[in-house]
């Protein structure tokens, strides 16, 4: 087999990542050559890698800044309406070769580190992933931010700068053990401290009535400092602003009283102020309702706040009267997005600015919050709502607790007079949930203070106004919408799959980058023989250079012919990497019974983080492991087949794993993955669906043709006709012998010898609590697994299926979900406009 290319000979074939000349090489060196310069002088005279990487992010950050200035001039010039988009995470992963693609400068930046003599994927490792999200939602935002620069929209990202991102896994005899995810300590290029825009952020006190109004007194103050990374757009020159928020306690913290008298422990004390920045709760669709995570989700609302009225009072829109500044215009200038309900507070926060700080009669207050927020909702898991004590909130937001009592009042009222003596409908759609410990449902709240509410995915949406919501729904149907979500072809193709993308641009040209439902073109060439090979032979590449990657990290030897069947996502009883394993089990079964049957090899590649506390999730990656185990290490089975647990899966290893995949897992019970992202990436990397009609599976389906997907399984209507008879495991159990045969291997402890009863947990939840009735599609996924394994025969067959996923795939860009955004909640146009390029790039005065 002829040796892969690699990333570096590969980009220097293709255009869209920039033109090579030898002026802007000679000068990427010249600008390399200083930064190391620099960095040798201050430290030491021997460079080491992490050097060579920091003095090249520097380089490319140069080419960045006075693009970054440029545009913020042109916003402040022009004035158009910011869309905020507020969020708990921003899972961004690495920064460098993304802001070389989207600057074009990735071919001269390769030639310019090839002539220096160094190795740019060598470099490229070396990038700390910003780890400040947990999955789904939080890689959503960082594709959102892409495609708004992408589109031109005067667009920020607001969060918090996490000290540590989602902890590193590893694993250790098979289980997991996290450790803290020290991003930031060899320091982060990309981003710039902001101390002239720190902000104070309120805590606890009390509330005082005057005739002047509410007075929000005796608080504590933490100190909100702002760090600005640059966000730039697919060579259109735009450079957009993601501000995080990092908690810092002021100068006078704990030593205001005079009596303290231990100044040492005053002084020590400022840590816990600053805690609310340290660390990212670690969980994927669950609700922990710590007040630590509360006071991170009114920090990053308050500080947020504070700026987008600071910066709309500067514009000139901002106007004034006799009376004061004048807010109508608020709507018509400022947009906030709410991704969740983790930032949820902010719409008591505007009331209380506007009514307390401001002064403005609550109606008019009301209606200008109400047309300014819009909620995306992700989420049908009740465990995942948020629903945060009155205590709480009492104690740590006194004054937001009444703002949040006088909107439910109020709204409760309206609800009265449309359906009077309906007691039972005003429970249900109250904010405040009674019963046990008093609760403050942050959905409910989302929805009546917001004037659009979308699903990310068409059956989501469908259920979240007909299920979840319903009774909200009746009352405002026009305020509920669909936005199905989509991923960013600059970092899920251009930068992960350098070959891909430059096949196709061969063959329908460069365009698509910006406008992906140009991939349609592609099903011209379905029949097309030579690009047929050369989709295979770039899949093969890829998965070659993945199995080198694996036998490196886990000295396994991988068949790279053999089918990479990969499952990579949060480990979570919905997600159902049981079904999966199950089905491993029963393959390893057959190739006992019968070795000299014909077997379509597999790597089976399972990979994901448990939350800490998720006893079930870690017990789930304790028997993959262990069912690894026995796997790889039977001889007779041999290379047939093999299993291996990707450890710590994240941004950066999904970019490896994603190219090399030929059929993706998407197999959770419908009705439960609101849309999921990871099928989207796969599809448009030349990988198969094996997947439930769930989530956006249905309308990658319904884009691609069902036949061209491997669809199986109860639907959702399926499931509700099951919950209503009583899901009943044993019935399956008792029917279906190889499901049988696989689950008294895990119960008797073929797979723990050691501990026979090791899975004793997992066996029991199966049968007696599965809500998500794995055995119930077990038969039907084995059933279907036989059909991608049949296909997969047929190398032919299978790629012109591969193909025509590809040119199915354009729908599935951020671009294009993010103009809906734009047209149907925010009411902007995305801009074609390429702000010219600035003169100095050299520039040091940022703007605001």
């Amino acid at each position: 087999m002829s040796r892969p290319l690699s990333d570096q000979e590969r980009r220097k074939q293709i255009s869209i990542r920039g033109i090579v000349g030898a002026e802007s090489v000679a000068e990427l060196k010249r600008g390399f050559n200083r930064h190391l310069h620099f960095t040798l002088v201050k430290d030491r005279n021997v460079a080491t890698p992490r050097d060579y990487y920091f003095a090249l992010a520097h380089t490319v950050r140069d080419h960045l800044v006075g693009r970054w200035i440029r545009t913020q001039q042109y916003y402040y010039e022009k004035d158009p309406k910011r869309i905020y988009y507020l969020s708990l995470e921003f899972y961004m992963g690495r920064t460098l070769q993304n802001t070389m693609i989207n600057l074009g400068l990735q071919n001269a930046c390769d030639e310019a580190i090839y002539q220096l003599g160094l190795d740019m994927e060598e470099l490229e490792e070396i990038e700390e992933d910003a780890g400040l999200g947990n999955g789904g939602l939080g890689r959503l935002a960082a594709c959102f931010l892409d495609s708004m620069a992408t589109l031109g929209l005067a667009a920020y990202g607001y969060g918090i700068r996490y000290e540590y991102g989602i902890f590193n896994q590893k694993i250790r005899d098979g289980w997991q053990v996290e450790e803290a995810d020290d991003w930031l300590r060899h320091g982060n290029p990309w981003e710039k401290a902001r101390p002239e825009y720190m902000l104070p952020v309120h805590f606890y006190g009390r509330v005082e009535h005057a005739a002047t109004g509410a007075k929000w007194v005796d608080t504590q103050v933490v100190l909100a400092l702002p760090y600005d990374t640059p966000v730039p757009g697919y060579l259109n020159n735009t450079v957009n602003t993601m501000r995080l928020w990092s908690a810092r306690a002021p100068n006078d913290f704990n030593l205001r009283d005079f009596n303290v008298g231990d100044y040492i422990q005053a002084v020590l004390d400022r840590n816990l102020a600053e805690n609310i920045s340290r660390v990212l709760y670690p969980n994927d669709n669950f609700f922990e309702g710590k007040e630590l995570r509360l006071k991170q989700e009114y920090f990053v609302v308050a500080a947020t706040l504070q700026d987008i009225i600071r910066r709309f009072k500067a514009s000139k829109f901002g106007s004034t009267d006799s009376v004061g500044i004048v807010f109508d215009s608020f709507p018509d200038q400022v947009a906030i997005q709410l991704n969740d309900t983790h930032p949820a507070m902010a719409i008591p926060e505007l009331m209380r600015i506007f009514v307390d700080i401001e002064k403005l009669p609550w109606n008019k207050a009301w209606d200008i919050t109400k047309r300014t927020f819009a909620y995306t909702n992700h989420t049908v898991l009740p465990e995942a709502l948020e629903r945060w004590p009155v205590d709480l909130v009492e104690k740590l937001l006194p004054r937001h607790l009444q703002i949040i009592y006088e909107i439910n009042q109020r709204h409760l009222d309206h609800i009265a007079f449309l359906f009077p003596n309906d007691v039972d409908r005003l429970q249900r759609m109250s904010l405040i949930e009674e019963g046990g410990t008093k609760r403050i449902n942050m959905a409910h709240l989302c929805i009546v203070g917001s004037h659009a509410v979308n699903g990310v995915a068409k059956i989501h949406s469908e259920i979240v106004k007909t299920q979840v919501f319903e009774d909200f729904a009746a009352l405002e149907p026009e305020k509920f919408q669909n936005k199905t979500n989509g991923i960013t072809p600059r970092r899920w193709l251009l930068l992960c799959n350098p070959g891909l993308a430059e096949l196709i641009a061969e063959k329908i040209g460069e365009d698509y980058v910006r406008d992906l439902s140009q991939l349609t073109k592609l099903h011209g060439c379905v029949d097309d023989d030579l690009f047929i090979r050369e989709v295979a032979k770039v899949k093969q590449e890829n998965k070659v250079k993945f199995a080198l990657y694996l036998e490196k990290e886990y000295k396994v030897k991988i068949n790279p012919s053999s089918m990479f069947d990969v499952h990579v996502k949060r480990i979570h009883e919905y997600k159902r990497q049981l079904m999966n394993c199950l089905h491993i089990i029963t393959m390893y079964n057959r190739i006992r019974k019968d070795p000299a049957k014909l077997f379509v090899p597999r790597t089976v590649i399972i990979g994901g983080k448990a939350a800490p506390g998720y006893h079930m999730a870690k017990m789930i990656i304790k028997l993959i492991n262990a069912v690894a185990q026995v796997v790889n290490n039977d001889p007779i089975v041999g290379s047939k087949l093999k299993v291996i647990f990707l450890e710590n899966y994240r941004v950066s290893l999904a970019e490896k794993v994603i190219p090399a995949t030929d059929l993706s897992e998407q197999i959770s019970t419908a009705g439960t993955e609101a849309s999921g992202t990871g099928n989207m990436k796969f599809m448009l990397n030349g990988a198969l669906t094996i997947g439930t009609m769930d989530g956006a599976n249905v309308e990658m389906a319904e884009e691609a043709g069902e036949e061209n997907l491997f669809i199986f399984g109860m639907r959702v209507e399926d499931v509700t006709e099951l919950d209503r008879e009583g899901y009943n495991a044993q019935k399956y159990y008792d029917q279906l012998p190889e499901l049988k045969e696989a689950v008294d291997q895990i119960k008797s402890g073929f797979f723990s010898p050691e501990e026979p009863e090791l899975f004793s947990d997992v066996v029991n939840m199966l049968f007696h609590h599965d809500r998500f009735k794995v055995f119930a599609d077990y038969e039907a996924y084995v059933r279907c697994q036989e059909k991608v394994s049949e296909l997969y025969l047929n190398s032919k067959a299978w790629t012109k299926m591969v193909i025509r996923n590809i040119a199915a795939a354009g729908k599935f860009s951020s671009d294009r979900t993010i103009k809906e955004y734009a047209r149907d909640i925010w009411h902007v146009e995305p801009s074609n406009l390429k702000i010219p390029p600035p003169n100095d790039p050299e520039a040091s005065v940022l703007g605001n």
